[in-house]
């Protein structure tokens, strides 16, 4: 199966258009959290691990305020102005 890594740069703006649920939330400390409508900025689209090409799962680290990052997929995502 082939991960879409070319949907998102480094710097786009998106939002999160699926529900995801994190239990790792600074914030929400071991307690259920969705993501569904926060908006964040790709911050790294994971390609390569130490020089070995990788298809990730979740290619997209999205930074969502000042102190959470999550690993996201295409589908769950979208591009904003």
């Amino acid at each position: 199966m082939q991960i879409d890594t070319e949907s998102f740069s480094v710097g786009d703006r998106v939002r999160i258009t699926e529900s995801v649920t994190v239990y790792h939330h600074p914030d929400y400390r071991n307690q259920p959290h969705d993501l569904k409508g926060q908006e964040g900025e790709v911050v790294e689209v994971i390609k390569s691990w130490e020089g070995k090409p990788v298809s990730a799962n979740f290619p997209y680290l999205v930074k969502i305020g000042a102190k959470f990052r999550a690993h996201l997929q295409a589908r769950e995502l979208e591009k904003i102005d």
